[in-house]
């Protein structure tokens, strides 16, 4: 795991195991807020002992930026934590969630001790804060990547925890496209600091726009190449030839998952137009 400081007692923890997923946490005079955990358990339970033990913070609230397993996974080793998220994000855990985690356990024994946990305070419409000290938390409702994203806005310093909805590659076999590019739109006009995607590099305030202009550009390039398979007698063969480079993003994007994540927004962009 790595451990970014971005502003004063804000951190990002990156995982070194899977896809760069970040976690992060605001640290205030008595306890500190947890935005999301990491994928495997060593990796979250080193997050617990450097709040709990080393800064002697213990973990009140954990948010769950959505529900996907490798950001909430690492929740259960914060017991008593208060757990924070979407009306959605509760129900695809205790469905989805639960059935993802059973599958993952047959696979892999380091996820035996592992078990999900029902978000405690959930909220459907509007919006939620929360103060740490003197700072202020507002959860603000970024769904594309998965209908039940949420971003974490830390309103006085201008850093925006994204979840998913902001990642080096967009990925939305489990969102929709259109709400992802409303969203994405959204993010410039908050006039960031700092955004904290929900995996790969923080992203600094000159760069905010064009990242994001990044992504824009690369879900309309697919766009154009899925219309144009389509009209192709073999639209899957049109589509294989399609690299992530040629979209102009870079294989080695998210420890080199970049093409695969790729080949998956076409196939599924291409049955959603189907």
């Amino acid at each position: 795991m790595v451990r970014e400081r971005v502003g004063d007692n804000v951190y990002v923890f990156t995982s070194e195991l899977y896809a760069q997923v970040n976690a992060g946490a605001i640290v205030g005079p008595d306890w500190s807020v947890l935005i999301d955990t990491l994928a495997y358990p060593e990796e979250s339970q080193d997050i617990r002992d450097f709040l709990e033990d080393r800064l002697n913070s213990p973990v009140r609230y954990v948010i769950n930026t959505h529900h996907h397993a490798d950001h909430t996974l690492g929740t259960c080793f914060f017991p008593d934590a208060i757990v924070i998220s979407h009306s959605l994000c509760r129900q695809l855990l205790e469905t989805k969630g639960r059935e993802a985690l059973s599958e993952a356990q047959r696979l892999n024994r380091e996820l035996w001790d592992v078990h999900i946990v029902s978000p405690d305070i959930i909220y459907s419409d509007g919006g939620i804060s929360l103060r740490v000290g003197k700072r202020t938390l507002k959860l603000v409702f970024l769904p594309g990547h998965s209908e039940d994203g949420i971003g974490v806005l830390l309103v006085e310093d201008r850093v925006l925890f994204s979840g998913d909805i902001m990642m080096p590659l967009p990925y939305v076999v489990d969102g929709d496209f259109d709400v992802m590019i409303e969203n994405l739109k959204r993010i410039p006009q908050m006039n960031l600091e700092n955004l904290v995607q929900g995996h790969g590099e923080v992203i600094l305030r000159g760069e905010v726009g064009s990242a994001v202009k990044d992504n824009l550009d690369y879900l309309a390039t697919i766009r154009r190449h899925v219309k144009k398979a389509t009209r192709r007698r073999d639209p899957e063969a049109y589509l294989e030839k399609i690299d992530v480079e040629s979209c102009d993003k870079s294989r080695i994007l998210l420890n080199g998952l970049a093409e695969e994540l790729h080949k998956r927004n076409m196939y599924a962009l291409l049955d959603r137009m189907r």
